[in-house]
């Protein structure tokens, strides 16, 4: 008698849940109303009519640092193609990059011109970070996401206590090393951007395998890729906005606080106490100088380092 009431209870379940499903399939809600269950029959009241998403308009004469992008290439058109929605499209993430790239290109700009990078490069470290102090899952660090190795290979001082590639101007001039060893070794930009992602190991057997000569005509890993193409539509719509429909004034961009330099070559213990003795913060330290790991500076050997303090009125410290 119990395993029947069981069974008659459970009976009961399945046939109200059959007929909720049974609802919706037809279009009627719980309390009686029908409703349109086609896309096609389906107004929603809240948008905008005008507002409107088109394909994008490509560039005809697309070019990376100067070597021109084969647009005649299908193939090519579709991958140029997919970043240029993609990262049109993502509006909050375009207009960030927009409003960073105002606050950080100047300091980027003038060490490429120094070291003869083309200009189109200050995009790679877009594509790498998004302009901003990340940490790769394998390691790398920083604005031009330099991995250990390297950066101690260029001489960064990387430890604990100090990481130096998060200094932006000392590891832009890494990444300009860089990038100028891969272009003689490759005799092309768009490799050397290729082998700054993953490695000349990589592009070297890709091109030994692939029997090939250029980015353009290798089969890559899907972030090598469309590394290029990437860069390339961060370029087109940082530098064309309204182009590609975005709206933003000059009050819109961050802007670069400036600084002047303390000489320091001993140790010191406190961080906090050293930035009150410059009316600034700790937290506010720390963000014009995210190369100093701690809360204190070890520096047993006496090295000189140049600290980047805020000029006085752009920050409110305290209460």
């Amino acid at each position: 008698m119990q395993l029947l009431k069981k069974s008659l209870m459970l009976l009961g379940v399945l046939v109200v849940l059959s007929s909720l499903i049974f609802a919706v399939q037809q279009g009627v809600n719980t309390d009686g109303e029908t409703y349109a269950t086609g896309h096609s029959e389906t107004t929603d009241k809240n948008v905008d009519p005008s507002y409107q998403v088109s394909a994008i308009t490509i560039p005809e004469d697309l070019n990376f640092a100067g070597e021109a992008v084969p647009q005649e290439d299908p193939e090519v058109m579709e991958r140029i193609d997919r970043e240029f929605l993609v990262n049109t499209y993502w509006q909050s993430n375009a207009l960030l990059l927009m409003k960073r790239a105002n606050k950080y290109f100047p300091i980027i700009e003038p060490i490429l011109l120094k070291n003869g990078i083309p200009e189109d490069f200050k995009y790679l470290a877009v594509a790498e970070s998004g302009l901003q102090n990340v940490s790769s899952p394998a390691g790398a660090r920083g604005f031009w996401q330099i991995m250990k190795a390297t950066g101690k290979e260029y001489g960064l001082e990387i430890n604990s206590n100090v990481d130096e590639r998060y200094h932006l101007e000392k590891a832009t001039q890494v990444a300009c090393d860089y990038l100028n060893k891969y272009k003689e070794k490759y005799g092309s930009w768009t490799l050397a951007a290729a082998a700054y992602n993953a490695g000349t190991g990589s592009i070297d057997r890709y091109l030994d395998i692939q029997q090939a000569e250029g980015y353009y005509d290798l089969l890559l890993g899907e972030e090598t890729g469309r590394y290029v193409f990437r860069i390339m539509a961060i370029k087109e719509i940082l530098s064309n906005p309204e182009q590609y429909g975005f709206k933003i004034g000059s009050d819109d961009f961050y802007q670069n606080i400036p600084t002047f330099q303390v000489e320091v070559d001993t140790a010191v213990g406190s961080f906090a106490e050293f930035a009150q003795n410059y009316g600034i913060s700790y937290k506010i330290l720390k963000r014009h100088n995210p190369w100093l790991r701690e809360p204190h500076l070890n520096n047993a050997s006496g090295k000189k380092y140049q600290i980047s303090i805020p000029m006085k009125g752009y920050y409110k410290v305290g209460p």
